[in-house]
């Protein structure tokens, strides 16, 4: 093992040791998320103990008229984990905050279409998460997460963020070594270019439109729905909802790590 890693499990175990987050105050987070509750009794822990590092490492940031309590950012932190549970906090490398605003915030875009000419406009977001930079995340938003109906603004951001660790946004994170790049490629494509088809069709989906924006944002909502909704993840795209087993380490219908190889370290 290397030195600097040696040395980061030291300080987290202290870390666990010293400031792991109160029964009570975990068992308010708990309550408030109906999701965490389809965790077992040894995932709930383990989530407990990420959630109490991911504070540590990472520095939650106030903008607007809001003030950030001590319950908001251990439900942030414990959804933010969720994705990781059965992988490592250092799959949240290179970054180190979150910006938390009391609503939805406008971003100014721009764009050159094929003709050349440029087109402005603003857009109105829940979350968005930055190359490099930070995670930013609307209360609201984050309040109608965890509920179970499909929405989660911080378990979509955060898999931007697992997207980004081997580079530009684009659907394709950093596969653990039992994976294959060209089946996760071919997966995902004729999903999506299936999904968009059913939007242009004007079909109706009960996964987000939204989904076809880009093949980022389709990894990131349905990222969402394998946490949320897996079960109607499972029975639209059943070849995407086996990678995602694969790729998250875990079944959310069975709630059970899966031991089938050892996932690679981004960090």
């Amino acid at each position: 093992m290397p030195i600097s890693k040696f040395f980061r499990n030291l300080r987290r175990r202290r870390l666990l040791e010293r400031h792991l987050i109160s029964a009570a105050a975990w068992q308010d987070a708990l309550r408030l998320t109906p999701l965490l509750n389809r965790l077992s009794a040894d995932e709930k822990e383990r989530l407990r103990r990420l959630a109490t590092l991911f504070l540590h490492e990472k520095i939650l940031e106030l903008s607007g008229d809001i003030e950030l309590t001590d319950a908001m950012r251990i439900r942030i932190a414990a959804l933010a984990c969720l994705p990781i549970l059965h992988l490592d906090l250092d799959w949240y490398a290179g970054w180190t905050s979150i910006v938390v605003f009391p609503t939805e915030f406008v971003r100014p875009r721009e764009a050159v279409d094929d003709i050349g000419v440029m087109h402005e406009w603003e857009e109105t977001l829940g979350g968005e998460a930055w190359e490099l930079g930070p995670v930013i995340l609307s209360w609201a938003d984050v309040e109608a997460s965890g509920q179970g109906d499909g929405y989660n603004v911080v378990i979509h951001e955060m898999a931007h963020k697992l997207d980004m660790l081997n580079g530009p946004c684009d659907g394709f994170p950093p596969l653990h070594r039992n994976m294959a790049a060209l089946q996760w490629s071919n997966v995902f494509s004729e999903a999506f270019d299936d999904f968009n088809g059913c939007v242009d069709r004007g079909e109706r989906t009960r996964i987000d439109p939204y989904a076809g924006e880009s093949p980022a944002e389709f990894f990131a909502v349905l990222s969402e729905y394998f946490f949320e909704l897996p079960d109607l993840l499972e029975t639209a795209y059943p070849e995407v909802y086996s990678l995602l087993i694969r790729f998250y380490r875990v079944d959310p219908r069975q709630g059970a790590n899966l031991p089938n190889g050892t996932p690679n370290s981004p960090a």
